[in-house]
C-alpha cells in the first residue's frame, strides 16, 4: 500500500475522483468547516471554502469528468440541495434538486453510463427524484413487482444489469432479492427475520403533531393490532441524538410496545434533523425547554385525539431519549404515570465534561447548541433533572452501561441516589459489560423483560410469563 494522505486528527472525510485519486476533504476545528482541495495528489491541499456548524457544503462525489463536486448544501439556504460546485474556488455552479419540505443529502450515479440517476430524500417515507428514465423505470419495474413494500438497491454489477434488491415496511424487516434486468428475474434470497409474521405486527402511520407555539412536528404513531384506539395505555418512545431523527420503517422497540398493548408515539421534535436550518435551530439551548414542550404537546395530543388514556402515559428513550424520559418526569410530573430512562444524562455539567477524546474537537460547537457551563450555568442548571429530582413523583426504571464512554455511569447513579432518598421506586439495571447501549444478546433479553414488567405494572399493558424462577427475572426492581 502507498500512503497517499494522512490525518492531522480534524479530517472528517476524504473524497476521491473516479481514478481513486484523493483530490478533496472536508475538515473541522469543531465549530467551522472547511472545505480542502487539490488539483492532484502531488499538489498540497489547499481550503476553498470555509462555514460554521449552522450552515455546511458536504461533497458526495466528484463529476464524471473528474473537474467538478457533486455536494449536499444549505449555505444561503435553508433545506440542504444537492448543487454542483467548483472544487477550486467553492463556487456553487447549479442547484440540481432542492425540495421544499425536507433536506436532500444523498445522489445516486451511473458508474458504467457516467451519469446521475437520482436525488433522495425522506419526507414520511424515503422518495425519489430520478433525473434519468432508465433508473426510474427500473424502479418502477421493481415496485411493481414487490407491492407494499419499500425498495432498495443495495448492490449492483459492473455492466447495472443485476442487482441485489432488498425490501422492507414497517411490518417486516424484508427480504434480499436477486433481479437480472435483461430477463426480468426476480429470486427471493432470503427473509431477513422470517421469524416475524407480518400479519401480527402493527402499522406504523405518519401523523403530524401541532406545538403551542404553531410549529407542526413530524410523528409516527403504532397503534396495537386487535384493540380499539380509545383510551389506551401509551407510550411516547423519544429518539436520541437529538440531532437525529426517528424514519418510517420496521422499528422492533415500537412493535414490542405494541404487541403488549400500547399506544406508541414517535416524535421528530424541534432540533430532529432533516427539516432544515430553521427547525434545527430552534433546538439550541432549549434542552429540557421548548424541545421538550414538543413531547408534552405530543403526549397531551394523544390525549386530545381519545387515543390515551390520561392517566397511562409513560415516557421511554435512551441517550438524548433517556434524557428525555428524565426531564418529562422531572419537569412535567403530572404528566407521566411511569418513565423509563436508557444511559439518559441526568447532569448537563458532568455530561459535558466528561466528552469522550473522540468529541473534544466539538466541543465549542456542543457549548453553542446546549450551552456553556461556566457562562450559562444558570441555563443548564434549570435543564438538568437531577437539581429537580425533589420534583419526580412517578415510578422511573433507569438502564445504563457500566462502560460507556458517552453517558458516564455516573449520570445514573446520581439520579437513582437522589430519587432512592426519597423512596420513589427506581428498579436500576446496571451491565457491567456494557457501553452507550446493551449489545449483549443476554442483557437486552433481560432489559426487555423489565422493561415489559415495569410498564405492566404501572400502565396495566401486557406481560409474557417467563418460565424463568429466578429472583434477578421476577423482579424487575431487584436489579443487576
Amino acid at each position: 500500500m502507498d500512503l497517499v494522505a494522512e490525518n492531522p486528527g480534524n479530517v472528517l472525510s476524504w473524497i476521491t475522483d473516479h481514478e481513486g485519486k484523493v483530490r478533496a476533504a472536508v475538515q473541522t476545528d469543531g465549530v467551522n468547516q472547511e472545505l480542502l482541495y487539490r488539483a492532484n495528489e502531488e499538489e498540497a491541499f489547499k481550503t476553498v471554502l470555509t462555514t460554521d456548524f449552522r450552515e455546511s457544503v458536504s461533497p458526495l462525489f466528484f463529476t464524471y469528468d473528474n473537474k467538478e463536486l457533486y455536494a449536499s448544501s444549505n449555505l444561503g439556504r435553508d433545506k440542504a440541495a444537492i448543487v454542483r460546485i467548483d472544487p477550486a474556488t467553492g463556487e456553487e455552479l447549479e442547484v440540481l434538486f432542492e425540495h421544499p419540505e425536507v433536506d436532500t443529502s444523498r445522489l445516486v450515479g451511473s458508474d458504467k453510463r457516467k451519469v446521475i440517476t437520482a436525488a433522495a430524500f425522506t419526507r414520511d417515507k424515503q422518495e425519489y427524484h430520478f433525473f434519468d428514465s432508465w433508473r426510474q423505470d427500473l424502479q418502477d419495474r421493481l415496485e411493481k413487482r414487490l407491492p407494499g413494500q419499500e425498495v432498495a438497491l443495495t448492490s449492483l454489477d459492473r455492466e447495472e444489469e443485476k442487482f441485489i434488491v432488498r425490501t422492507y415496511s414497517d411490518r417486516s424487516r424484508g427480504a434480499y432479492w436477486y433481479y437480472d434486468s435483461r430477463t426480468d428475474e426476480l429470486r427471493k434470497l432470503a427473509d431477513v427475520s422470517p421469524w416475524l409474521e407480518e400479519e401480527k405486527l402493527a402499522s406504523m402511520v405518519p401523523v403530524r403533531i401541532p406545538a403551542r407555539d404553531g410549529l407542526e412536528l413530524p410523528a409516527y404513531l403504532t397503534l396495537p393490532p386487535g384493540y380499539e384506539p380509545k383510551g389506551l395505555p401509551a407510550v411516547l418512545y423519544v429518539h436520541g441524538g437529538p440531532w437525529a431523527r426517528d424514519t418510517w420503517g420496521f422499528d422492533g422497540t415500537a412493535q414490542f410496545l405494541a404487541n403488549r398493548g400500547y399506544a406508541v408515539l414517535q416524535v421528530n421534535f424541534r432540533g430532529s434533523t432533516g427539516y432544515g436550518r430553521e427547525f434545527w435551530e430552534k433546538s439550541f439551548k432549549q434542552w429540557g425547554k421548548a424541545m421538550q414542550d414538543d413531547l408534552t404537546d405530543s403526549a397531551k395530543w394523544l390525549v386530545e385525539e381519545g387515543i390515551a388514556n390520561p392517566g397511562k402515559i409513560a415516557i421511554y428513550g435512551g441517550s438524548y431519549g433517556g434524557y428525555a424520559a428524565l426531564a418529562g418526569m422531572a419537569f412535567t410530573p403530572d404528566v407521566y404515570a411511569a418513565g423509563i430512562s436508557f444511559v439518559g444524562p441526568s447532569n448537563l455539567f458532568t455530561l459535558l465534561d466528561s466528552v469522550p477524546p473522540y468529541w473534544k474537537p466539538f466541543r465549542q460547537m456542543q457549548y453553542e447548541m446546549i450551552g456553556d457551563p461556566e457562562k450559562e450555568e444558570a441555563l443548564l442548571r434549570a435543564a438538568s433533572p437531577l437539581f429537580s429530582a425533589d420534583q419526580i413523583k412517578a415510578p422511573l426504571l433507569i438502564a445504563q452501561g457500566a462502560n460507556d464512554p458517552r453517558v458516564k455511569k455516573a449520570e445514573s447513579d446520581q439520579i437513582v441516589q437522589a430519587l432512592q432518598e426519597r423512596g420513589i421506586d427506581v428498579p436500576y439495571v446496571l451491565k457491567e459489560n456494557e457501553g452507550h447501549g446493551f449489545a449483549n444478546e443476554e442483557n437486552r433479553l433481560y432489559f426487555y423483560r423489565t422493561v415489559e414488567r415495569f410498564l405492566a405494572k404501572h400502565l396495566g399493558g401486557r406481560a409474557e410469563v417467563s418460565q424463568e424462577k429466578t429472583t434477578e427475572l421476577d423482579d424487575p426492581a431487584s436489579g443487576s
